[in-house]
């Protein structure tokens, strides 16, 4: 039985936590996978790994978006899926309450998860634009990705107001591009995580306040969500068994943002 990605060329950004457990779905899917991120250790070895190729760069960079398209091209011929994950939390650089908020803190924050989204979405969609659709009638599917804190804040422990905007504009993005982008055959969905273990995730993971909360927030976890479960959605909203489906925010959260 093929694969829900079979045949089918996805580029993704990232190579760690939820990128790293897409990337390697999607291949395991029958996707042929080009990965783009900051760390060239790991990109490389996540590529090696599923058998993808890789290009490693500031995603806030234009000409690392150009290089992606192109690696992707002549490693495969064609771009099929866009799936924008990569980020950043600007804590550490200041991010917190908008009295708070260090100007580092929010511009790294909203040129790492909005800025370097916004360009390898123009990159994709100038390419898909200049070709024919497909037999379904589209072109492609881009997948952003958002956060539940764009819509369901929590004040206590998560007051990264950077953050939020950033994952904000991505909801916003979302459905400016799948309005325009319809009667071109090009679908544009988002996928709103709560808290996932990930690498990013390493302090709340070490904090017992937050742990105990996650467990009241995130009930069909039992605390954080597994990067796992966030691939299986990704992989679908850019398979073609999404195919009559755009301008969505799918909400992965284990019930946060119904508490």
């Amino acid at each position: 039985m093929a694969g829900r990605l079979e045949g089918k060329v996805c580029l993704l950004s990232g190579s760690t936590g939820i990128a790293a457990a897409t990337a390697r779905l999607a291949a395991a899917e029958g996707g042929r996978v080009c990965l783009a991120a900051l760390d060239e250790p790991s990109c490389a070895s996540l590529a090696g790994e599923i058998g993808g190729v890789w290009v490693a760069g500031d995603l806030r960079k234009a000409e690392t978006a150009q290089a992606a398209v192109r690696r992707c091209l002549v490693s495969f011929g064609s771009i099929d899926c866009l799936f924008n994950v990569a980020g950043v939390s600007g804590r550490r650089l200041g991010d917190g309450p908008v009295d708070e908020c260090s100007e580092a803190g929010w511009d790294t924050t909203l040129e790492s998860n909005a800025k370097s989204a916004f360009l390898l979405s123009r990159e994709v969609v100038r390419l898909w634009l200049a070709r024919a659709p497909g037999a379904n009638r589209l072109r492609g599917s881009i997948l952003h990705m958002a956060s539940v804190l764009a819509f369901s804040p929590e004040p206590s422990h998560f007051a990264t107001h950077a953050y939020a905007a950033s994952k904000g504009a991505m909801v916003a993005l979302t459905l400016a591009m799948a309005s325009y982008y319809a009667p071109h055959g090009i679908r544009v969905n988002a996928i709103a995580p709560g808290l996932v273990r990930t690498p990013m995730s390493a302090r709340a993971q070490g904090d017992a306040e937050v742990l105990a909360e996650m467990r009241e927030k995130q009930p069909l976890a039992d605390g954080l969500i597994d990067a796992d479960e966030i691939a299986r959605a990704a992989v679908f909203l850019l398979s073609d068994d999404a195919r009559m489906i755009t301008g969505q925010v799918l909400t992965v959260d284990a019930g946060w943002h119904v508490r």
